[in-house]
């Protein structure tokens, strides 16, 4: 099977469609040892200079970027400018389609979808669409009447999708998440050992997503002495913030520095602090939605208030 993924922008648009990777090939692989099953082909389209670049490539799966933007919130020449963009986006997504020759793509939102779908539609490609959040933004609404699928989390969504083209799959949940220990987690992202019995320090995970968030940030760093008083923290900035972050740590006395370990991002050592935390401070974004849940760790959601306020949703959803 060749298979055409597209999705990027965010990390909870990339780690759904990588753990469906994962699991596809694991089947391919088992199907072709049984003679049952062609081997998988796979592409992933992402946006120039997205962070999917970097965390497909971990994956080691072939890459291609095409040129995309957004339209939401430009004013006129935005729009022109944008569309501009999305058209240079869309002869390149052709010719992707008509190079690789797909058997199906794959979605996962993000800018960059929209022109993989419609070079794919007008392929006659069938395209399936995973929503990883409870609700759809306007360019999934839009998108989705050429699809011929909608995978969604959970069935709060199938509202928003015409009668029978949605089903419910669930959140593609990292297998590693499950495969954690937490006194192995805590050990490798160097904090105090975990007694066998439980009775170690609290440990609080802070994380905006995977672009950070610069209000959590803040937040914590102004109630970081009291919060080292009660726990150790595991505080997740993103690029913009982290060498203001780091520098406040360094302002500290060394005994709260030992407690308070800060991360410009972590990937796969994330799932290591969600084994190892007590409790989460977070986004409510479309990792959170899913891989909270599978490991059971409470949190304080702080839902980000802009991009169609999706994430309300999602919070509403959790609680």
């Amino acid at each position: 099977m060749r298979l055409m993924i597209s999705g990027g922008g965010t990390g909870g648009h990339v780690y759904p469609a990588l753990t469906v990777v994962e699991c596809l090939i694991s089947g391919s692989e088992a199907g072709a040892q049984a003679s049952s099953c062609p081997p998988l082909e796979c592409v992933w389209v992402g946006g120039e200079g997205g962070v999917e670049a970097e965390l497909v490539a971990r994956a080691a799966i072939p890459f291609a970027s095409i040129s995309a933007a957004g339209l939401r919130g430009r004013g006129p020449l935005g729009v022109a400018s944008a569309s501009i963009t999305l058209a240079r986006g869309f002869r390149q997504a052709r010719r992707l389609v008509a190079e690789f020759r797909p058997d199906v793509v794959l979605v996962t939102g993000g800018y960059v979808c929209a022109p993989v779908v419609w070079a794919a539609w007008l392929a006659r490609v069938p395209v399936c669409i995973y929503l990883p959040d409870i609700e759809p933004g306007l360019a999934i609404r839009f998108l989705a009447r050429f699809a011929r699928r909608v995978a969604v989390t959970a069935a709060a969504s199938l509202r928003f999708f015409r009668p029978g083209q949605a089903v419910v799959t669930g959140y593609p949940v990292r297998r590693g998440l499950f495969e954690r220990d937490r006194v192995a987690a805590r050990d490798n992202l160097g904090l105090r050992p975990a007694s066998a019995a439980g009775a170690d320090v609290p440990v609080l995970l802070v994380f905006g997503g995977s672009q950070g968030a610069h209000r959590i940030n803040a937040a914590i760093v102004a109630g970081i002495t009291a919060l080292l008083d009660a726990a150790e923290v595991i505080h997740v900035t993103g690029h913009r913030d982290i060498e203001w972050v780091r520098s406040q740590r360094a302002a500290l006395p060394e005994a709260s520095q030992r407690r308070y370990h800060v991360h410009e991002y972590l990937d796969e050592a994330m799932l290591d602090a969600l084994a190892a935390a007590d409790l989460a401070v977070a986004r409510a974004g479309a990792s959170t939605l899913g891989e909270l849940p599978a490991v059971g760790l409470p949190a304080v959601l702080v839902p980000y208030p802009y991009a169609g306020a999706h994430q309300w949703a999602n919070a509403r959803f959790l609680v």
